[in-house]
């Protein structure tokens, strides 16, 4: 496939016409001098490099929210936990309900549950991704992102409104910082991406979701099978957690759980976003024919580019947008 020629300078949207709204922010959000905690900013920009990884994220508010002096309602949280090779770094992103005036508290709340349970487990986590126990890290994980997102529903009541109002979209990413261990795994539930830009090409490896129906099937959690570029790939078989003695049972979540190992290649770049990237990068081959050149070349791109990559404009895409991307040496 002929790929476009080399851009010098980030563009400002592609398709055959501009987007509505303009390309810098418009109006700010109301604030209460009462409660200046829960202004969000507009733009969060983030960046690292351990082992053979170099990340990338980013959190952009949405032209339709800036026009409209509404907060982003995407929420970001990168995170070192344990040092030296025992590291293990989590990128969470969240997305809040639609139209609800408390999305962006649920979207940052999300997060911080998720990031407080991985934290307080990280040294198990980087010894299961390093022993390659995927079982082990599906189930757990499917239980740490369960609680999470209960804990939503647990704040929806004590506030008094509908849990439906007061929800969240979760995915995450681990990476461990040993520079001999390339697992990446991918978990989360709800809308968005998770892509893989190899040899100039992009590859969409959003887990699908198998329903199950019947009962229980033996052998759950040992290790799922490859597919053709070598990775491991595990789905969700909808069999329930045994409650615990000590706590309730978590409520099933909204969204389906998704789960995803891959083995990175030298050279390859994972894409996971919100979304407010996915749904352009699925819907107009320019946009991603145009990363694809950007995010091919030798060396990461700096903060800055990255951040100007990431908001290239499409028209009838306005949401907020959430990314983070892992070149791998």
């Amino acid at each position: 496939m002929e790929r476009p020629a080399y851009s010098p300078r980030p563009r400002g949207y592609v398709g055959s016409r501009p987007p509505t709204y303009d390309a810098e922010p418009t109006a700010l959000p109301l604030a209460d001098p009462d409660d200046l905690d829960d202004l969000v900013a507009d733009t969060v920009l983030d960046g690292a490099r351990y082992g053979a990884c170099t990340l990338r994220a980013v959190s952009v508010r949405g032209d339709s929210a800036r026009y409209r002096g509404e907060p982003r309602r995407d929420s970001l949280l990168t995170a070192r936990f344990g040092t030296g090779e025992q590291a293990l770094l989590l990128v969470a992103m969240a997305t809040g309900a639609r139209a609800t005036p408390g999305a962006h508290r649920a979207a940052a709340e999300a997060c911080h549950w998720i990031g407080r349970a991985v934290g307080r487990s990280h040294a198990r986590l980087v010894e299961d991704i390093r022993a390659g126990r995927r079982g082990d890290l599906k189930s757990g994980l499917h239980r740490l992102t369960d609680r999470s997102l209960g804990k939503l529903r647990a704040s929806a009541a004590e506030q008094g409104v509908d849990p439906e109002e007061y929800a969240a979209g979760l995915r995450c990413l681990l990476l461990p910082a040993d520079p001999e261990c390339r697992t990446r795994v991918f978990f989360g539930a709800g809308p968005g991406g998770l892509f893989r830009l190899r040899d100039g090409e992009w590859q969409d490896i959003e887990p699908q979701v198998a329903e199950i129906r019947g009962e229980p099937v033996v052998g759950f959690g040992s290790p799922p099978s490859e597919t053709p570029e070598g990775d491991r790939l595990t789905m969700d078989l909808g069999i329930p957690t045994p409650p615990s003695p000590y706590e309730p049972a978590p409520e099933p979540p909204r969204e389906p759980f998704r789960f995803r190992t891959s083995v990175a290649r030298p050279g390859d770049t994972l894409l996971v976003c919100s979304g407010g990237l996915a749904e352009p990068l699925r819907g107009e081959p320019e946009l991603g024919d145009y990363l694809a050149e950007r995010w091919s070349r030798p060396e990461p791109p700096g903060l800055a580019a990255f951040l100007a990559d990431a908001q290239v404009r499409v028209k009838g895409y306005a949401d907020d947008r959430t990314a983070a991307a892992v070149w791998e040496a």
